[in-house]
Order: structure tokens, then sequence, then C-alpha cells
């Protein structure tokens, strides 16, 4: 998914609930916006406005609505409409998505909903022949705990994990073995043989679905005894085949991970599901780790969290792990020492503001494993601390005393790790997973470890990188000249992209409340690192930020980037559009073009000043 997101909200309690809004694929008539208060008017182009009109059926007297485009120069059914303006919308991710690995974690809970279950890997054979190679890894919990139940056993779990006994590796075998084979039956069906001849293809290549290739996939080590407890067949994830995995996505194949392991000595071990996906998403180097669950990530006012920051995400999992013992797990595994001292808030740029940790290390630094045999190594230690993969479950994952808490938490985890994207999505609302793929805003909560790496507002000793970066330009004249003393008295609105020390880049947003719009000025980035997508990294920026100041619109004034804008999705519009206190100090004579955008609404309920409360 492109990195353009809401901003999160000051996250308090994850728990599960309902998410109405965007639960389905909506349109909005091309060149359309919301005005600032006291708008002049609406003012769209006529070669991209969309009118409705409507017809009658002469022989039933229906009245049907359609819509005329005035590109296309016809009249297309409402529905037809909406499906151009989809398909439209989705192309640019498209081609994004394809070739890329995903990591699919199939929540046990929703493997027990037959018609949920159904149109996830409906979506996901879908996306499978647009190119995405997926690796699925389900859950079993749930399916074990039922034939436990059915058989007068009571499920045990210390931690984390299971504990195995003979009774618990029977069912663990046979919940891995129907959810196999359920997945399998599900992705085998191909396409309509009607559909695919109707555009001349006569062959029956289509008849069968998604290949799908299942096996010894990794390695398992017991998990032994452990503070006098004998976890009996329980494992840990010892090595994943790589190269292996990645013969059968190449060749075309989705790979099915159960997670039943297998030993050097040829036994079957019972791994946590999580800690097998987490590893093997680190392992093979995939571009997304998708999490769909049973229930959305919600903040403490009951909004979705869009989006985190790998530090934000890092930050409010320390706050809770002192109650919850997956938080302290996630602390100690990425071993960054005890979990009595946490980090200040962030900053709204996200970035951490503790210093150091007790071996000198920011805590917000990623890090990176080398990889050995398929498997992260650290001073031949495994990740950090010993762990392949992070384990989430036992008691407090089925209580959901802390929410999605843990599910945070393994994210969090594997973006350190290298992952840089991580995407929890709520497997409850129908097309979650194209949804949050092909919609601009996405539809679930995203983790991700790079988006606004090294932004931040500007500080008084930021003014020379400033002044150096926009010099160039006011010189051509593609930026208003502007002297230290303004720059210094417009600091406040500015914000940069500091990397190794220096600034980068930099930009300026100024608010006009009382019209809830804001003028975007100043954009612009070093020379030596133009290119590299920093313009488009501060302007998201600047829209989250705009829309926590509860701003609706954007505009700005231009004469030489127009089309770098509306790239971006602004529009032209007339000058009266412009608030009335900014028309007036208005440089006429540069005859300036005005482009103006519409926020996406706010609903995250995040603040500027980034006070976290946290829930129980």
């Amino acid at each position: 998914m492109a990195s353009c997101r809401s901003r999160p909200p000051c996250v308090g309690t994850l728990s599960r609930g309902e998410v109405s809004e965007n639960s389905g694929f909506r349109s909005r008539p091309p060149g359309s916006w919301g005005c600032p208060k006291k708008m002049r008017q609406n003012h769209v182009s006529s070669s991209t406005r969309q009118q409705r009109r409507s017809w009658t059926n002469t022989n039933s007297g229906e009245r049907k609505s359609h819509s005329y485009f005035g590109d296309s120069g016809g009249f297309v059914a409402a529905d037809e409409a909406e499906l151009v303006a989809v398909l439209r919308e989705a192309h640019p991710y498209v081609n994004l998505h394809r070739d890329s690995k995903f990591v699919v974690m199939l929540s046990a809970e929703l493997l027990d909903s037959g018609s949920t279950l159904d149109g996830i890997l409906k979506d996901i054979a879908f996306l499978h022949h647009l190119g995405i190679k997926f690796v699925l890894v389900p859950g079993t919990q749930v399916q074990i705990d039922q034939l436990l139940a059915e058989r007068g056993r009571e499920p045990t779990y210390v931690g984390r994990y299971r504990v195995t006994d003979s009774a618990s590796l029977q069912a663990a075998k046979e919940a891995a073995g129907a959810i196999s084979v359920l997945i399998e039956a599900k992705l085998s069906p191909g396409p309509s043989i009607y559909n695919i001849r109707r555009h001349g293809d006569s062959s029956r290549l289509h008849e069968t679905g998604v290949r799908v290739d299942t096996g010894n996939f990794f390695a398992a080590k017991r998990r032994g005894v452990v503070d006098g407890v004998d976890f009996g067949a329980t494992g840990l994830v010892k090595k994943i085949d790589v190269d292996r995995i990645r013969e059968r996505l190449d060749s075309g194949s989705v790979v099915l991970l159960r997670n039943l392991g297998h030993s050097s000595s040829g036994e079957v071990l019972n791994c946590n599901t999580y800690e097998v996906a987490t590893a093997c998403a680190l392992a093979i180097g995939a571009d997304k780790l998708i999490c769909i669950m049973d229930g959305p990530i919600l903040d403490e006012n009951g909004h979705l969290v869009r989006f985190l920051t790998l530090q934000e995400a890092d930050t409010l999992v320390r706050k809770r792990a002192q109650q919850s013992e997956i938080a302290a797990n996630y602390v100690k595994a990425v071993g960054d020492g005890g979990i009595s001292s946490f980090p200040e808030p962030l900053g709204y740029n996200g970035m951490v503001t503790t210093p150091n940790n007790h071996i000198g290390r920011p805590i917000w630094e990623k890090h990176t494993p080398t990889f050995q045999n398929g498997v992260g190594f650290d001073n031949g230690n495994g990740l950090w601390s010993g762990e392949q993969g992070f384990a989430i479950g036992g008691e407090e994952r089925i209580s959901r005393l802390n929410g999605y808490l843990s599910e945070l938490a393994a994210a969090a985890f594997v973006c350190r790790g290298g992952v840089k994207r991580v995407h929890l999505l709520d497997g409850t609302i129908s097309g979650v997973l194209l949804l949050e793929l092909f919609k601009r805003d996405g539809m679930g909560t995203m983790v991700a470890s790079d988006v606004y790496e090294g932004t931040r507002e500007a500080k008084v000793e930021d003014l020379a990188g400033i002044r150096q970066i926009i010099k160039p330009l006011e010189e051509s004249g593609a930026l208003v000249r502007r002297t230290d003393e303004e720059l210094l008295r417009a600091l406040d609105s500015f914000v940069v992209v500091e990397r190794e020390g220096q600034i980068i880049a930099c930009a300026a947003l100024f608010p006009f409340f009382e019209d809830k719009c804001g003028e975007v000025a100043a954009i612009a980035v070093a020379s030596d690192c133009r290119g590299q997508g920093q313009g488009d990294k501060l302007l998201d920026y600047i829209e989250k930020k705009a829309s926590a100041l509860g701003l609706e619109m954007l505009f700005l004034l231009t004469t030489r980037t127009a089309d770098w804008f509306v790239r971006r999705g602004f529009q032209e519009c007339p000058i009266e559009m412009i608030p009335e206190v900014r028309r007036e100090r208005i440089n006429l004579s540069r005859r300036s073009k005005y482009y103006m955008k519409k926020l996406l609404p706010d609903r995250s309920g995040i603040s500027v000043v980034r006070t976290f409360r946290y829930g129980s």
C-alpha cells in the first residue's frame, strides 16, 4: 500500500468492535471537493464533473439512475460508474504490489466462520492472479481447544504457549490437517468458464484455480522445560527453509505454512502460529506481514487506528509492559533493557525522545538481522534474545484483556527486523484485504517502519539548513523570497526531514482556522536527495498534520510545480476560493496558479499534542 494513510490517534484501549465507515468501495465524483467556511462556490471543471441523469423505461415505467462522464461522452448506470471509479482508484496499486511477497496470518477465530473465510480466500486468489506471492499461515488455537473439549480435556497454557501433551498434539495434527484441506479446497475452483471464453480463451487451463503447496518448510526444536514446566511437544521455530519457499512462490504456487514443525529427530512439534508467521516474514524478506483478525484495533474513543509508525507502536507496547506479559516479552525480545523505565510520549513526528538504552543504542533504532540458514542470528544467539519469530497466545490473548496489544507487539517485532509494513485487518469486514491494498486510505491498521523516518517539526537550529535548501529555489523564482526574520517567525509552521544530522528537505503548513483550510508552502528538497520520495513524505506528513488540526482543505500557490501537485490530488481553483485574509497578501504580479485539495476526514481522534492515554 502506498504510504498515504491517515495519521494515528492517541492510542488507548485496543479493543474489539465494529467499524461502520468505509466498509465498502465508495467513489467521490472526480473534481469535487468540500469548501472552507464561507466558500464562494463549488468550482468544478465541466470536463470532469460527473452529472447525475435519469431516464424512463417506456415498457415498464421504471426510472433508472445514470451517470454522465464528460470524458466518455456517454451514459452509464450508477453501479457501472462506481465500478469504473473503483478500478481507476485501484490502478496505481496493481503494479506496485506485483511480485511482492506477502505473509498472511489467518486468525483461528476466522477459520470457524465459513462465509468469512470464503471471501478472504477468494480475494487472496484474485490477488495471486494479479502477481502477488502469498505465504498463508492459518491459526489453529480455537480448533484445537474445541477438539479437546469434545474429548473431555482442558487446554493448558503457560504464558504465550500451550502445554502440548499427547492429546493436545493429536488435536493439533487433526486441526492443522483439516484446515489445510479446507484452504486447498477453497482455493481450487477456477473462474467461470463462460466469463473466460467470452473474452476469447477457449483453453481449459482456467478450470483449476490456485496451486497450493504445503510441506516441511521449517524445522523446529522442543521448547523443553522452562521454569519447571514441561511443555511436552510444544516446539520453537529453529530454521525456515527460505530457498524452498521462494522456489515454490516463484513457480506460481501459494505456500501454505502449517504450525506443525519437524524436529531433527523426526518428531512432530506443535508451534505457535504467530511465531511461525513472523519468523517466516523475517526470513524470506516479506514485503508485508498481514494479520487478518476477528476485529479492528480501536483507540479509547472507539475510532479505528489507521496508522502507526514503528516508533509509536514500540512506545505503546512498552507503556503496557508492566500489565501485559506479551508486551513484556516484546521488550525482552528486542533487547532494550528492563521494562521499569519507559520512553517519553512521542512527538508529532513519531520519534521517541528517550536517548539510549543500556547498550547505547537508541530504542527507536531498527534492528536488521543477518540471516544464516534462513533465520536471523545476532552473535549466534538468534534474533536479539533467541526468538526467531514472536509468539503470542495463551490466556492473555484468549481473554482479550489488553485488546489486540499482542498483535501490535508482533507487528512492531517484525518491523524492527526489516519488514517495512505490517497490516492488522478486521477479517469480519467483507473485502477488507482488497480495501486495505487498493484504497488510498486503507481499511485497517498499518504499522510502518519507514514512512516518516527522520521527519520532525523544525527547530531554531534548523534555520541555516532550511535557508540552504530553499535559497536556490528562491533565486530561480520558484519560491517567494523570505528574509531570515520572516523564516524565523514562520519556523513553527515548518517541518523538516533530517538525515545524518543534515536537513535534506523542508515544507511549511500555514493554517487558516476560520476557513478550515491551510496553505502548503516552501516544499523543497536538497538537490542531491531528489527522486527519493522526500517530497511525497513531507506532503503526506503535512496532510496528516492539517487533518489533525481540524482543517478540511489544503491550498497552494505555484508558478512552476503544478504538475507535481496535480498528480497528488490537487486541482486548479479560482482565486476566490483562497481565504480572503490570504488573498489580500498575494503578489498578483507573479501570476501564480491556485490549487486546492480536500483532505480525508480525520476519523482517528489524533491530537497534535500527542498525549497518549492508556485504558485497560
